[in-house]
């Protein structure tokens, strides 16, 4: 059983991985706002604290296992390029801190798929997310998809004969391939692999190795 924190608990991706990991054992903290602590999955948890501010909840992670960090803009767009800088970046800047003193052993972070041709500010806030965990040192498993489909975002669905035609072309088959869609559910399935399985040194899974993942873990 692993002792698991996970920010972002109550949204998208963090409310359906808190709760798989509960079902397999795992002790959760999940990370919640004032008031929403009822949206926390049954089975964790539920710690109130403000994810732009360690100091609101640093001296709840306690013994940690795995720091998960999923606080994220919803629905990005080119339109919430300040946003990315005061809540994805400043999150990850206090996830990183909190994980840190409390000598977490894994930390796990959602990036985006790198380099991209458009979000421009979205891809260069989590990249710099991404550097703020390698200068801290910390063991971690950075997540890069590019587009996450599932309940209420799954407009891309209609690319997917688009990205099959570009994965036979020789000259945009890599590109294809990084900036690939995976589905919520693949992602969930990778996080549990990466914290039932947590790597020595920083371990990159692009859209095609978080599919492999999911599809190893079955």
């Amino acid at each position: 059983m692993a002792n698991v924190f996970v920010t972002g608990a109550t949204g998208y991706i963090g409310r359906e991985l808190s709760a798989r990991l509960a079902a397999r054992g795992h002790r959760v903290r999940a990370l919640a706002r004032e008031g929403s602590e009822g949206r926390v999955a049954a089975g964790c948890e539920a710690v109130v604290g403000n994810a732009l501010d360690a100091r609101t909840y640093a001296g709840a992670v306690g013994r940690c296992d795995a720091f998960v960090h999923l606080v994220g803009v919803a629905h990005p767009s080119p339109a919430k390029a300040e946003q990315f800088r005061s809540v994805d970046l400043q999150s990850t800047r206090a996830a990183v801190e909190a994980a840190r003193s409390a000598g977490a052993a894994h930390f796990v972070y959602v990036s985006v798929a790198q380099p991209a041709p458009v979000m421009k500010a979205y891809v260069e806030a989590r990249a710099e997310g991404e550097g703020l965990i390698r200068e801290a040192g910390l063991n971690a498993t950075v997540l890069r998809p590019w587009y996450v489909l599932g309940p209420g975002h799954r407009w891309p669905v209609a690319l997917i004969p688009v990205y099959a035609l570009l994965e036979l072309l020789p000259g945009t088959r890599e590109g294809a391939r990084r900036l690939g869609l995976v589905s919520r559910a693949q992602m969930v399935a990778a996080m549990v692999q990466a914290i039932e399985r947590p790597p020595s040194g920083m371990r990159v899974l692009q859209a095609p190795d978080i599919r492999a993942c999911a599809m190893a873990a079955g």
